[in-house]
């Protein structure tokens, strides 16, 4: 089924008709983009989605034809705020397949939450659109792969909302240069104290919002404030609970460093971990949270360990920082956190420092530039976005079946759990919105 035959079948869908396809179908021609003014629609602009929106809006080189959001309170809102910042207004839209229906538009800027990064970046590839995408890239991990599969087949930039790629390069240069001695070990940790979400009653949803669309490939549920706006990311429909919301920033820094000292030493790959081990649970807020509040995860690499703490009731900084990552080597270690970087000596004597790196411009900047040359950006979902967000699908994994497991990275699945492995992926999506396999895209 091509594209268009595939919101066809979403209409059909609407009026009672089955759909059993796919989103899969042939790439339409983008623009030459080397020359001209890039042009593009951000969906979903509450929240972190509304950052975005502000900051590609005043790229120079950009202009955004669309504003998306199911919820037309926000949608009214972000365009006021935003105002003409090129001379131009934006149009405001409920529905991101309207912009993939526009030739003019060169790339979707998704700010949606998780359950919503997947679908609409397929279905961008596959009409000629990059997509800029925040982080994780998917709600699970077969999400992941089919997104992976859909840039490589229509030649897509994808980059993924990992700022701090746009950052830290003196910090990697220097383990790089292997000043911290023989590393073995990274970790990674969330200590930044959150609140009591509470057991807020079902409601109707408010009026304006597109509930249907919002809920997506996700089952069919009473609308619930607690699990709209911003709160979302605590359930297992639409979240990927804090590993996957701020978790997934500091595991990129952990991998990154240990990728810079592997590279340093000229020694194989990281690569995926061979097996991850999660325990936890919500041992502090009695609130309607399903995802734990109290996290320890292990990844084990040949060679190397990667460990993530997480506990969000806390009011007190861990290392120093309320979150960050670390890497430690035999002759030093160094500290990544918002506000810098510092490398000290055995002696616990700083030796290096240098400034923070979640540089939001310049990752903007970045995924713009390399829309024009077509190289793969800081962030690259492939190589960069996927594999990091694939420490937090299998965390989350291993803590839901509460047992190690042993990961096969060829067959994205756990080495004889098949039962551990329904974790990676959605039980069911609901139609229209269903994912097509990795081969198929």
């Amino acid at each position: 089924m091509n594209r268009r035959g595939f919101l066809k079948g979403v209409a059909s869908a609407a009026a009672g008709v089955s759909l059993t396809g796919t989103v899969s179908g042939p790439c339409a021609q983008a623009k030459d983009l080397v020359n001209g003014r890039i042009t593009v629609a951000v969906v979903g602009v509450r929240g972190r989605g509304g950052g975005l929106l502000n900051l590609f809006a005043r790229l120079p080189e950009v202009d955004v034809k669309y504003v998306c959001d199911v919820d037309e309170s926000v949608l009214g809102r972000r365009i006021e705020a935003l105002g003409q910042p090129q001379g131009k207004r934006p149009e405001g839209i409920k529905d991101f397949r309207r912009a993939l229906d526009d030739d003019q538009i060169d790339a979707l800027v998704l700010g949606t939450p998780d359950h919503w990064h997947a679908i609409p970046t397929i279905m961008a590839c596959q009409a000629g659109k990059d997509v800029y995408v925040e982080k994780p890239d998917g709600h699970n991990l077969i999400e992941g792969r089919v997104m992976v599969a859909a840039a490589k087949k229509y030649n897509r930039i994808v980059q993924l909302g990992t700022q701090s790629r746009s950052g830290f390069a003196d910090a990697m240069e220097y383990i790089r240069g292997g000043k911290l001695g023989r590393v073995v070990m990274a970790k990674a940790w969330e200590s930044t104290r959150q609140s009591s979400l509470g057991h807020p009653p079902d409601a109707s949803p408010p009026s304006g919002v597109d509930y249907d669309l919002w809920l997506g490939p996700a089952p069919k549920r009473p609308f619930n404030p607690l699990r709209f706006h911003g709160n979302w990311r605590w359930f297992f429909d639409y979240g990927t609970g804090d590993l996957g919301n701020d978790g997934v920033h500091r595991l990129d820094l952990a991998r990154r460093a240990l990728e810079a000292a592997i590279d340093g030493k000229g020694e194989k790959p990281l690569g995926s971990p061979r097996s991850v081990s999660a325990i936890g649970g919500k041992d502090y807020f009695e609130d309607a949270q399903q995802w734990p509040d109290t996290l320890i995860v292990s990844y084990d690499y040949p060679g190397r360990v990667m460990t993530y703490e997480m506990r969000i009731w806390s009011p007190y900084p861990h290392e120093g920082e309320g979150e960050g990552a670390a890497v430690f080597g035999d002759q030093g270690y160094m500290i990544l956190a918002n506000r810098g970087w510092r490398a000290y000596d055995p002696d616990r004597r700083t030796v290096a420092e240098g400034p923070g790196g979640y540089n939001d411009a310049a990752h903007a900047q970045n995924f713009i530039d390399c829309m024009r040359s077509r190289k793969k950006p800081v962030a690259d979902l492939e190589t960069v976005g996927h594999p990091s967000s694939m420490l937090c699908h299998l965390g989350n994994a291993a803590w839901r079946a509460g047992r190690s497991l042993r990961f096969d990275s060829e067959a994205y699945s756990f080495i004889g759990d098949e039962e551990a492995s329904q974790y990676l992926t959605r039980p069911e999506y609901r139609k229209p919105w269903v994912l097509p396999k990795a081969a198929d895209v």
